[in-house]
């Protein structure tokens, strides 16, 4: 008889992400993620499998919560162009509340981790697709309406986008003064106008 999680798995989840932003993923040892849990060795190596198993489970569980963030947040734009906006300030407002500089852990994973693992490969291809696509539908839509230019095409403004946006994200570990973010995010989305 299998046995039964006896455990918060979103909460394990959670103080695991907390670990492998703090650290990465190459400096963060099974002690590391035994002591953030409570859990023993063999309860996480049950649970989610051996560390990159478990990473990959906080990567996914990350995207999850921070695509409805995102969706929530697009949907209070009136327009496209204000999505776009709205989806800077969201990401300015959690660069200035993250006071321990720890960034964001899907862009963290893309410069640390990127072309060593075909799952974590998959899992950051996927990941940009999907954003990409989205990017590129508001960007169709804004210029359907007039009120995004046609000097480059949907698909290249959706990848200046999403190229802004990590970087963005990564100078943000560095930067959390709210009136540079919001130069840099205005100096992006003027380039749309």
């Amino acid at each position: 008889m299998p046995k039964v999680e006896t455990f918060d798995k979103e909460l394990v989840l959670k103080k695991a992400t907390n670990v492998f932003n703090d650290k990465g993923f190459n400096a963060t040892s099974m002690q590391d993620l035994v002591d953030a849990t409570a859990l023993n060795r063999s309860s996480i190596y049950n649970s989610f499998g051996n560390k990159l198993d478990l990473f990959l489970e906080c990567l996914k569980s990350y995207q999850g919560v921070y695509t409805i963030k995102i969706s929530e947040t697009l949907h209070k734009g009136q327009n496209p162009l204000h999505a776009i906006e709205l989806l800077f300030k969201f990401y300015i407002n959690e660069i200035v509340e993250d006071k321990d500089n720890m960034g964001c852990l899907i862009t963290n994973c893309t410069s640390e981790m990127a072309n060593q693992d075909k799952s974590i490969d998959k899992f950051l291809n996927d990941n940009q697709r999907s954003f990409i696509a989205l990017l590129e539908e508001l960007v169709r839509k804004g210029q359907k309406e007039s009120i995004i230019n046609l000097n480059k095409t949907a698909n290249e403004y959706a990848w200046y986008l999403f190229t802004s946006i990590l970087g963005f994200r990564t100078i943000g570990i560095m930067i959390s003064d709210k009136k540079e973010l919001k130069s840099i995010a205005k100096t992006i989305t003027q380039t749309l106008i």
